[in-house]
């Protein structure tokens, strides 16, 4: 799906296109947190499985597979917009991808390699930074998901409902985030804004659940998902203008893996750290001690790009001076 938008969607409006994906996810996850509340436990695993695959056989009976041949370039042929013709974009659209885009080397193969993965993400300073700001990040948020139902017990003595509300109101805010704020940002600011407010605001919301001195506050720190839900559809808009037409999927897919590894390595750091930090055997008493480790991997992440961006400035000066002189 995420590559199929980037066939679909022209690239200034990619940023909004990605955005309203990552906020129907969450409505999803609204959605299904609400309704578990109303089944019984052995029911909600089947009711899962059954939507998990009628998604399944719509996606492939219904949802067509664009195999990179509807590459839009600019909002001129962007069918969100108007319903003009595509041809004059799409002719150009391959020799705009030459130009700007790192290119798989060639692959006889069906499958690509992972060599050639590992030479796309290398060959270009967005796309080796949007992995390294992806894990870094990753990392921190599945971190905090591992710790933090065990920390909110024992700290403030939260029930399972209550962690569940506390979700639910995480899930809301991302979702409205996604679906009405950030496709509004996105005509006036770069991904490259919203990426760094995101993970801003991502630490503020690891930072302060660290550091929650009352009841109340995991509720406050749940707002900053507004803010933090920008990431994600950032990193994926940063990488998808990166490369060109027919990469898409193998780039999409390399975030994703690193998304995917950085959530199975989280577990297995952040649940002995919390386990620690919550015995009374620990040495010292701070019981968000874990939770400010994710938060620092945030941070991490933030700093990534920051240097990103400063780079990428420095870079465009440079090409201006040359093309100035060169006139």
């Amino acid at each position: 799906s995420l590559w199929t938008q980037a066939d679909q969607v022209g690239a200034r409006r990619r940023a909004a296109a990605f955005g309203l994906l990552s906020g129907v996810s969450a409505a999803g996850f609204v959605s299904g947190t609400l309704t578990a509340r109303f089944l019984q436990t052995s029911t909600t695993f089947q009711v899962a499985a059954a939507v998990a695959a009628a998604t399944a056989i719509y996606l492939r009976a219904v949802v067509p597979d664009s195999g990179g041949a509807n590459s839009f370039v600019d909002e001129a042929c962007d069918p969100f917009l108007q319903g003009s013709s595509c041809s004059a974009a799409t002719s150009s659209s391959s020799s705009s991808d030459e130009e700007i885009s790192p290119r798989l080397p060639p692959h006889k193969g069906g499958v690509p390699s992972l060599s050639d993965m590992v030479s796309l993400l290398t060959g270009s300073l967005t796309l080796s930074g949007a992995a390294i700001v992806t894990f870094f990040y990753s990392l921190g948020e599945h971190g905090l998901q591992t710790a933090l139902l065990y920390y909110l017990k024992a700290q403030f003595g939260y029930s399972k409902d209550e962690f569940a509300n506390l979700l639910l109101i995480a899930g809301a805010a991302g979702m409205l985030s996604q679906l009405t704020v950030m496709p509004v940002l996105a005509r006036f600011v770069g991904e490259d804004i919203l990426l760094i407010i995101g993970l801003l605001g991502g630490c503020t919301h690891v930072f302060l659940y660290g550091i929650a001195w009352s009841y109340w506050v995991p509720y406050l720190s749940a707002v900053f998902i507004i803010l933090s839900a920008f990431v994600h559809p950032s990193i994926r808009t940063n990488v998808s203008k990166s490369v060109g037409s027919n990469e898409q999927g193998i780039a999409q897919g390399c975030i994703s893996g690193i998304s995917s590894f950085a959530s199975i390595l989280a577990p297995l750091i952040f649940t002995p750290l919390t386990a620690w930090v919550l015995s009374e055997t620990a040495p010292f008493k701070f019981k968000g001690f874990s939770i400010m480790c994710a938060g620092f991997c945030t941070l991490i992440a933030f700093i990534i790009s920051m240097r990103m961006r400063a780079g990428q400035s420095g870079a465009s000066e440079m090409l201006a001076i040359v093309q100035h002189e060169q006139a």
